[in-house]
């Protein structure tokens, strides 16, 4: 899965938290599977189908770019 949007990249809600996935999650349509922080602004990364997240390319702080690939996912 592609980034839609520049900014640093975050796997978990607060630094306190539990990632939102792990690698061999399964995850639903719709589902958040990380943030992406613009400007101060928090934008959901939501998983745009259903999928097995087999490896996430991305730390926490992370600077990601429009197209960058974030996660690489396999069908279910």
């Amino acid at each position: 899965m592609d980034a839609q949007m520049p900014g640093v990249f975050y796997r978990r809600p607060s630094p306190e938290s539990d990632p939102y996935i792990e690698p061999g999650t399964v995850v639903r349509s719709g589902q958040t599977i990380g943030l992406i922080e613009v400007m101060k602004t928090f934008n959901e990364i939501k998983a745009d189908r259903e999928c097995r997240v087999s490896k996430i390319l991305l730390d926490d702080g992370d600077e990601v770019d429009i197209g960058q690939t974030m996660f690489e996912v396999d069908d279910v």
